[in-house]
């Protein structure tokens, strides 16, 4: 997904800025949709990517293909409705809300792709908009994976019954080392890439399906 080189790294840069303030800033918004006042109260419900990023985890996604945010604080006391319902919803909107960003970045590099081609911008354009689709959908597949602490894990949560859901907790302990096994072995490949290569051959089918009636044959290299 990322390259070691300098002018891959700076690409990464807006990448990682985007794909991480988007993902905080949909669980925030979705936290305070639900009547928890702790993001705003944290300064959390905004897309100022300053407020979310963790300078740490911010360069081991630069350099090591493997980072974080800072993880935004919610308190389920507050959540209108069913509570474990709502921690599922919070959880949920940070991965889908990388997904659909991948999906407008990929539009908009198509539609400067047209306008642009040939240009001494387009190549820039090229290294960015791949930044962006990539990092905005490894955001999303990687943490919909059901693995504590990642969001898929909240979300598994709150799809299963209550008493398998129960039973299913005693796992959390061990999250981070099974993380770590998945990272460190080409086993988290064999999900991501497949999934991440379908996901964007199904997006561009749509983007051409809906350009091309408009601009013609489209393009993107």
């Amino acid at each position: 997904m990322f390259g070691f080189d300098l002018p891959t790294i700076i690409a990464n840069i807006p990448a990682l800025m985007i794909g991480f303030a988007f993902h905080e800033y949909a669980h925030a918004w979705v936290a305070d949709r639900l009547g928890d006042p702790t993001p705003q109260s944290q300064g959390r419900l905004t897309l100022n990517p300053l407020v979310h990023l963790d300078l740490f985890g911010t360069l081991m996604a630069l350099l090591y293909q493997f980072g974080w945010a800072k993880p935004v604080m919610i308190n389920p006391r507050y959540f209108k409705g069913n509570k474990q319902r709502g921690r599922m919803l919070v959880a949920l909107a940070g991965p889908a809300m990388n997904l659909v960003m991948a999906f407008l970045a990929l539009f908009l590099w198509y539609l400067a792709m047209h306008w642009l081609h040939g240009t001494e911008w387009s190549y820039v354009l090229q290294m960015v908009f791949r930044s962006i689709v990539l990092m905005n959908l490894g955001l999303g597949i990687f943490n919909l994976l059901p693995i504590p602490p990642l969001d898929g894990f909240a979300v598994l949560l709150g799809i299963l019954p209550g008493r398998l859901a129960y039973r299913i907790l005693a796992f959390e302990q061990y999250g981070m080392i099974i993380l770590v096994i998945l990272l460190f072995t080409n086993i988290l490949n064999t999900v991501l890439y497949p999934a991440m290569n379908g996901i964007a051959l199904a997006y561009q089918t749509v983007i051409t399906m809906l350009l091309t009636p408009i601009f013609g044959p489209l393009w993107l290299g």
